[in-house]
């Protein structure tokens, strides 16, 4: 029986567990993909937990002041999670966000308290497609803002609240709710605290479990390919930024990437065929699934995450 909770804060996690074997049947592939649907978060992504995990951490070791103010860069997930704690625990919040991330984001944002600060792209860059320099836009001015508000900076991209979140809950799901039948795991690189979490929490069970890093084509910079595409469509990740710490001292077994146009088009099969209404960074990871059903591990079990809700990008082209 599901318990009574103090607050929304206490329905963050334990989220599903789903197999894809329409879509896998549909791709004539060999093998079963299980999805996280961390979408049914209550800010409908994972990173709700993130969220959590930052601001629990920065409590516990006393640099958060009560009622102090809190700033964070998003493309929108992590920023939705961070208005809901903050809410909940009673610190103002200001998201700092590209204008070239989704308008439905911001708007739920503000719908739940925050303060939302949009940036202008660079020159040239289109709606919908926000890159690394539009990223380092969108830092520098939430860094403006930290220092003049006397703010606690989130930091998603540093704070080990972060990985520890998935560390801590996501990989043991993962692992309990599978009985530990899981040969595989890929994840679409954001911050890179979904992929260290899990990584290393389902390593430390079965260091057999391979683990892969997912990004766009031509956009690929962890794996150490050239940038031919720093604009491209899949929002929250794919950033050209220097600043992936988590990643350092973690098992990567492979490299794997996804079209946009790829993304696009799974997200949409997931949603006709599997009735799983997921972004863009969701299709990247079931993408990069059948890939692997493909080819390598061919008949195995290969865990993703649905990382968010499809209702977060209904005015872009993907539900076009």
């Amino acid at each position: 029986m599901n318990k009574v909770y103090d607050s929304v804060i206490g329905a963050i996690g334990s989220t599903p567990l789903v197999k894809l074997d329409r879509l896998t049947r549909m791709h004539g592939v060999d093998g079963t993909i299980i999805a996280k649907l961390d979408y049914l978060n209550p800010g409908f992504s994972k990173k709700d937990r993130a969220a959590l995990g930052i601001i629990e951490e920065a409590e516990a070791q006393g640099v958060l002041s009560p009622g102090q103010t809190v700033v964070e860069l998003t493309s929108g997930n992590m920023g939705t999670g961070l208005a809901i704690v903050c809410a909940i625990k009673g610190y103002p919040f200001i998201a700092v966000m590209s204008k070239g991330n989704s308008e439905e984001r911001a708007r739920m944002m503000r719908a739940l308290g925050a303060e939302v600060v949009l940036v202008d792209q660079l020159p040239g860059s289109l709606p919908g497609q926000v890159s690394g320099g539009d990223l380092e836009r969108v830092n520098a001015k939430a860094v403006r803002i930290t220092t003049e508000r006397g703010a606690f900076r989130a930091d998603q991209f540093f704070r080990d609240g972060n990985w520890r979140a998935h560390y801590d809950h996501t990989g043991p799901e993962l692992w309990e709710e599978t009985g530990g039948c899981l040969d595989a795991f890929v994840d679409f690189l954001g911050s890179g605290g979904t992929y260290a979490g899990v990584t290393k929490s389902l390593k430390d069970r079965n260091s057999r479990i391979k683990c892969f890093v997912v990004e766009p084509v031509g956009a690929a910079a962890v794996a150490g390919h050239d940038i031919t595409q720093p604009e491209h469509p899949i929002q929250g990740g794919g950033y050209v930024v220097p600043n992936l710490a988590f990643l350092e001292g973690v098992p990567i077994d492979g490299y794997l990437q996804v079209s946009g146009g790829e993304a696009k088009r799974v997200a949409r099969e997931l949603a006709r065929f599997e009735g799983i209404f997921a972004g863009f960074s969701s299709g990247a990871n079931v993408a990069a699934a059948l890939q692997l059903l493909r080819s390598d591990l061919q008949g195995k079990t290969v865990a993703v995450m649905i990382c968010d809700s499809g209702l977060k990008y209904l005015s872009t082209d993907l539900w076009s």
